[in-house]
């Protein structure tokens, strides 16, 4: 079965809640509690992604974290990548010669098509995108809410 890792989910939680407060700092304990991961799992998880150059941290009584860049150049594919590694939907799509057969496989082309898609997908939406997303579901929930009164 293809999915995504917990590691995965949490980081793209913890870059959504960062993109979502873009304009200030946000402490760890804020993202843990808003974004329901464990504080010390989120921790591990936000030091990948300040590896991966998607996060700064802030020591010091105004420390805390956000987006090493605006929210609109972070995409969901590299949010996934940096705690993830690479993805590959199959070991013949790691590199050339990797699996023995992928020169004679019919399943080869298949699979390297359905990494294009998925690439294109994770490629195509930004953490500024989902933002503007959730915020659109929101209104449409409150709305049926106040319709259901």
């Amino acid at each position: 079965m293809l999915q995504l890792t917990r590691d995965g989910e949490y980081a793209v939680r913890a870059v959504l809640h960062l993109a979502a407060h873009e304009d200030r700092v946000s402490l760890i304990n804020e993202i843990s509690e808003a974004q329901d991961v464990p504080k010390s799992y989120l921790s591990k998880i936000m030091q990948s992604l300040t590896r991966a150059g998607l996060v700064k941290s802030r020591r010091g009584a105004k420390g805390g974290f956000f987006l090493a860049r605006p929210a609109a150049s972070i995409t969901l594919r590299e949010t996934i990548e940096a705690v993830e590694g690479p993805i590959h939907l199959n070991v013949c799509l790691i590199k050339k010669g990797e699996c023995p057969k992928d020169e004679v496989c019919p399943v080869h082309p298949v699979w390297r098509e359905a990494q294009k898609k998925l690439f294109e997908v994770l490629e195509g939406k930004t953490m500024q995108d989902l933002v503007k997303d959730a915020e659109t579901i929101r209104k449409r929930n409150a709305r049926k809410l106040a319709q259901a009164r």
